[in-house]
């Protein structure tokens, strides 16, 4: 699996943000492997298009008491959380829309990059939270193309407070405008870039993967509440899937 790391071609700045731990449990039953019952969302509605925010702050997809509950630990800046991106978030929708299960994607923020986009993904609400986190996706390497095409003016953000960072990485990697034309006014950009409060409940929830599951790289999957071993794209992951009743 690949190792959570910064980007190597990025001298990156350390997010300034203080982690605390939380030690909040992971509940689910653990999947028997027995066919699982489709399960038809309510009338005019479909499952993949049912998101609601967990208490946690996250979004979840789909059918809150669906028998499979799959999570993914995912970062923004991570060249293999791209690559499962593009392969299988149809898939997963496919999945989603027949009510058997759940799909909930969780930040592992690893750079300051990471955190900007972070706060960027999240900016709309639930509602374009899954098409705008997979456009952000598709721009990964324009947009590490517009830094390092911006390496000195990237480099001097770190003499800013915290605070201000997110919104001028933001405007060095071209993701206020991106935000823009998908929906993201500027001003409403300019809000969610300065939420220190966002950004430090994304830095929680990665104490709180790392205490609970000890994650090891990005993406990691949960099934269930149980962290899946040796799983880092789609093509390991979908028969982990089927063995569970998919």
């Amino acid at each position: 699996m690949p190792a959570v790391k910064a980007v190597s071609a990025l001298a990156l700045i350390a997010v300034s943000l203080t982690l605390a731990a939380c030690g909040k449990s992971e509940e689910g039953a653990k999947p028997s492997g027995d066919p699982i019952a489709a399960v038809s969302a309510p009338a005019g509605t479909s499952w993949s298009q049912t998101i609601a925010q967990t208490p946690d702050g996250y979004y979840l997809m789909g059918n809150p008491s669906a028998k499979i509950k799959l999570v993914e630990y995912g970062s923004y800046t991570c060249s293999h959380c791209r690559d499962f991106s593009a392969e299988a978030s149809e898939e997963i929708k496919k999945i989603v829309d027949t009510g058997k299960m759940s799909f909930e994607f969780r930040t592992y923020v690893r750079d300051p990059i990471d955190l900007t986009t972070a706060l960027l993904a999240g900016c709309g609400g639930k509602d374009i939270y899954y098409p705008l986190s997979e456009q952000f996706f598709a721009n990964q390497a324009a947009m590490f193309e517009k830094v390092q095409g911006n390496e000195a003016a990237y480099q001097g953000i770190e003499k800013l407070p915290p605070a201000q960072r997110p919104g001028a990485i933001a405007q060095i990697a071209g993701l206020v405008e991106y935000a823009q034309q998908r929906g993201i006014s500027a001003d409403q950009a300019k809000q969610c870039l300065a939420d220190t409060g966002a950004a430090e409940r994304l830095a929680k929830g990665v104490e709180a993967a790392n205490n609970q599951y000890q994650i090891q790289g990005t993406p990691s999957f949960l099934i269930n509440g149980v962290l899946v071993d040796n799983v880092a794209n789609w093509a390991s992951l979908q028969p982990k899937l089927k063995e569970a009743g998919i």
